[in-house]
């Protein structure tokens, strides 16, 4: 057994954890269908939002630490439900009212309001493809409606016919009484309206696996199941999909944990074997509320991208699934330094630590050097101070600060600089808000100003953190008064990088300048 092979069976960060879970599948002998089968589904009844890759990017994780601990192969299925009827139109689309006539028709059977593609789920398909292929992620895309129109489902199909009164059993025992009533697993697409109907079933043939049902006016109508002419209803569709694909592993959010048992047992009613799942914790909004991909609320994924690079989204995702997580803008700066944090502490790390780092399972082993030589919360706040409308007046900062530094030679430096001025226009300088210092803060400033003046050592972080100390240690107590007001003063932000290295970067002339007009009241 290999080094990283061994030390992978016994590391604690979640992907391997799960991992050995799916391997324990297989112990006795290999999958039949050659491969271990990891799916992802997507509903796409409004944009992609931020947490459909967020379901991509980990089971990405939990494949390549499997793949790290077998040589059974491996393949991800992303699965769209593009056959699912609108329920209600997005409020975050082009004219919503010209989609009202829509209702209840399969997404693929929606015009699409941005006029881009043949319909609505077509064009939603081509946005999380478009963003997944972006990212690099290794998977096969899935229609439902190819799936179910190809005659790929057509086996699991005449089963589900054939199993149809075991199957309402699993499901009727987890329905209020009144919706026992009229509940059925398969949904009719209406071969006149094209919508998809919620009505009882008159009759399940199992010898021409068809199905008869009265439509809302009453109308007698008999289709077969198979041909893309009926769906299943999405819990037993879950478990149907499982049977039929062979699925070995799939995550979701906790609001489908409640039904796991549901889907487990439709797939094994329908002679499959169900997989190993992994409940996942929801993403909020600023609020609180659960990000809704119908209401747009909540970071986008083009709106992520806007502001910060893909891998530091990547990371954001890693960092404990099961605890739920504010998604709001606020929360990229963190991200991005945290993730070259790790980079940089990547190599001198021993395997152990290396496999329990977070960049190891952005980037499965193959892990790059950090570029980005100052923070990007440094660069915000030196965006803010200088009031940088593009990269190049940060760029003018950074050279004086690192001479050797070029954007060729530190291409994360580069990117994070065009990507602090936008965010820094967007969201920082609306906000920002200086505030007068108190005569105590005053009379500290006065003393940094002519500690500065008097200064003659070197330009480093680490020296100029030592002059900021000083003074604050002798007048603050505890410290976080002194740099609170150093950051709300004279950057406007309620905190800050640490002010040593701030002022290396910004310069000792600058920072004196900007103290002058702090005491001024010109900030304030």
């Amino acid at each position: 057994m290999s080094e990283l092979r061994e030390t992978a069976m016994t590391s604690k960060a979640w992907p391997f954890e799960e991992a050995r879970r799916l391997l324990k599948r297989y112990q006795k002998s290999p999958p039949e269908k050659g491969f271990v089968l990891f799916e992802t589904g997507y509903g796409p009844s409004g944009l992609p939002h931020i947490g459909t890759f967020g379901e991509v990017a980990r089971t990405t994780m939990v494949k390549r630490a499997f793949e790290a601990l077998s040589d059974i192969p491996t393949k991800l299925i992303c699965f769209s439900d593009d056959l699912d009827g609108m329920r209600k139109v997005p409020s975050n689309v082009p004219n919503p009212e010209a989609l009202e006539a829509y209702l209840q028709q399969p997404l693929t059977s929606v015009p699409d309001p941005f006029g881009e593609y043949p319909s609505f789920g077509e064009h939603n398909n081509a946005m999380l493809r478009r963003f997944l292929d972006t990212f690099g992620f290794e998977y096969e895309f899935y229609s439902a409606r190819d799936f179910y129109r190809s005659g790929q489902f057509d086996k699991i199909l005449k089963r589900a016919v054939e199993r149809y009164d075991d199957i309402m059993a699993i499901m009727l025992k987890s329905l209020r009484e009144e919706r026992q009533q009229t509940y059925s697993i398969f949904l009719p697409i209406h071969p006149e309206t094209g919508r998809v109907l919620y009505v009882p079933m008159k009759k399940v043939c199992a010898e021409t696996y068809t199905v008869t049902f009265d439509d809302e006016d009453g109308k007698e109508w008999t289709l077969p199941v198979t041909g893309g002419n009926v769906k299943l209803q999405w819990k037993p569709d879950f478990g149907a999909r499982w049977a039929a694909l062979g699925v070995d592993f799939e995550m979701y959010g906790k609001e489908h944990a409640t039904n796991e048992k549901i889907y487990d047992a439709i797939c094994r009613a329908l002679g499959g074997r169900a997989p190993e799942h992994f409940s996942y914790e929801l993403f909020l909004d600023e609020n609180g509320q659960k990000i809704s991909k119908s209401s747009g609320n909540g970071v986008s994924i083009d709106e992520w991208l806007t502001y910060a690079p893909t891998e530091s989204l990547a990371y954001f995702m890693y960092q404990k699934p099961k605890t739920a997580k504010r998604m709001h803008f606020d929360v990229i700066p963190k991200a991005y330094d945290e993730y070259h944090q790790q980079l940089r502490a990547y190599p001198g790390q021993d395997l152990k630590a290396q496999l329990n780092n977070p960049v190891w399972h952005i980037h499965g082993g193959d892990v790059p050097e950090s570029t980005l030589i100052v923070p990007f919360a440094m660069l915000l706040n030196l965006a803010s101070v200088s009031g940088a409308e593009d990269k190049e007046t940060l760029w003018g900062f950074i050279r004086r600060y690192a001479p050797e530094a070029t954007a060729e030679s530190h291409p994360d430096l580069d990117k994070a600089a065009g990507f602090a001025v936008r965010y820094f226009n967007d969201f920082v300088k609306p906000t920002r808000k200086h505030r007068a210092p108190t005569e105590q803060e005053r009379e500290a400033l006065e003393a940094l100003k002519f500690a500065l003046e008097a200064y003659d050592g070197p330009v480093e972080d680490e020296a100029l953190q030592s002059v900021v100390y000083s003074i604050g240690r002798e007048r603050f107590d505890p410290m976080r008064g002194w740099f609170t007001a150093l950051y709300e003063v004279l950057l406007g932000a309620s905190q800050g990088p640490r002010f040593g290295g701030f002022i290396a970067l910004y310069g000792v002339p600058e920072t004196i300048a900007l103290i002058d007009k702090a005491l001024a009241g010109d900030l304030a």
